[in-house]
């Protein structure tokens, strides 16, 4: 199922999730990793830090794996819903906001 997801992100964490995103760690993550990664890639940010993104889950409790083994560790409040298909949502690209260079 597709779900669509906001949520605050710990921007103190961003050199540590930026890394684990873009280095492999995330993305040899089995059986999530790669589309944790294409979400994030995804994933915008708006004027209020608000982190929104869509991603594809089996879980039988939406983004659990992901969100034990990452997600909890750098984001906060987070809303999940389902939807029908990924989507484009507007705002700035989350991983450039974060990224160190």
């Amino acid at each position: 199922m597709i779900y669509q997801v906001k949520a605050k992100f710990n921007y103190d964490k961003a050199r540590e999730f930026y890394r684990k995103i873009t280095d492999g760690t995330v993305a040899d993550q089995e059986p999530d990793g790669q589309e944790i990664v294409n979400s994030m890639n995804r994933a915008t940010t708006d004027d209020s830090g608000e982190v929104s993104w869509t991603e594809l889950c089996f879980c039988p409790t939406p983004l659990q794996h992901e969100r034990t083994t990452l997600y909890d560790n750098y984001f906060t409040d987070m809303k999940i819903e389902p939807v029908s298909n990924h989507r484009t949502i507007g705002g700035r690209s989350f991983m450039a906001s974060i990224s160190p260079l």
